[in-house]
């Protein structure tokens, strides 16, 4: 990529094709019809809507940067690119969307190699964009955010997603949901990891904590945390959270008071 003005580009017409799907997803939901639902494993569900919507989004994004690969969540296209690879859930929070529960978005993530650049998730309910591109700031609907000045656990509202069928950590899972019970101002589940990581951007809420989770999952959201101001780690304080499967995002203030506290829990 040339310039931060090519990436600027690409980050506007991401935006436009995450609204687009957002729109045709919100359509949908009003007369969504439960008996379609599909089972990918035990309480791992997709729906028409899912499949549909990552058509669309690849379609789109295959016109405005041919030669970026793919990581998709349904396997729309799965075929990788040595230096460009879109990041993509079509709809994160399948569970919530079925249950008529309105905490679900659109992800959309661009990595160059391994550095993640461009970031949008649209939560669909709300209509806010929240978006970022590496060095640009982080914004939700074209104004600036940043994550909350909020200094230690104490002062925190924790977010989270409970396991729904890998039980093997649960243990240390209710353990960890224990401790912050105690330490901070109080736990909240939405279901849909994106949407966590744009409110801990955003300042609604001072950190986020799950395991288990996929790339495209967390993928746009860690890069809007981090350009609003905030940390972004796997569960060690390392950087593997793209593809490590465990993430914790915080407001930068409480991140080592926070990791520290699920760091002696797993560990």
């Amino acid at each position: 990529m040339n310039t931060q003005e090519h990436l600027s580009n690409l980050l506007e017409q991401t935006q436009e094709i995450a609204k687009q799907v957002g729109s045709f997803i919100r359509k949908e939901r009003q007369h969504f019809d439960v008996e379609k639902v599909e089972h990918k494993g035990f309480n791992d569900l997709v729906s028409y809507v899912d499949k549909e919507a990552e058509k669309k989004i690849v379609a789109a994004l295959s016109k405005i940067l041919p030669e970026a690969g793919f990581i998709t969540e349904e396997g729309t296209n799965t075929t990788k690119a040595d230096r460009f690879n879109w990041v993509i859930d079509p709809l994160d929070g399948t569970t919530n969307f079925i249950h008529g529960i309105p905490v679900f978005a659109v992800s959309i993530a661009l990595m160059e190699y391994d550095e993640l650049v461009l970031g949008v998730v649209y939560e669909v309910n709300r209509h806010e964009c929240f978006y970022a591109m590496k060095g640009g700031g982080a914004f939700c609907n074209d104004t600036p955010i940043k994550v909350s000045p909020a200094p230690d656990l104490s002062a925190s509202l924790i977010a989270t997603g409970f396991p729904y069928y890998n039980f093997e950590l649960i243990d240390k899972y209710l353990a960890a949901l224990k401790s912050m019970m105690q330490k901070t101002h109080g736990l909240r589940r939405f279901g849909s990891a994106a949407t966590d990581l744009c409110y801990v951007a955003a300042g609604r809420i001072e950190g986020f904590f799950e395991y288990n989770l996929n790339s495209y999952d967390v993928a746009a959201g860690a890069l809007i945390v981090q350009e609003a101001g905030g940390t972004v780690t796997d569960f060690s304080g390392g950087k593997n959270f793209v593809f490590g499967r465990e993430i914790i995002a915080c407001n930068g203030k409480i991140q080592e008071e926070f990791t520290k506290e699920l760091q002696e829990i797993w560990n």
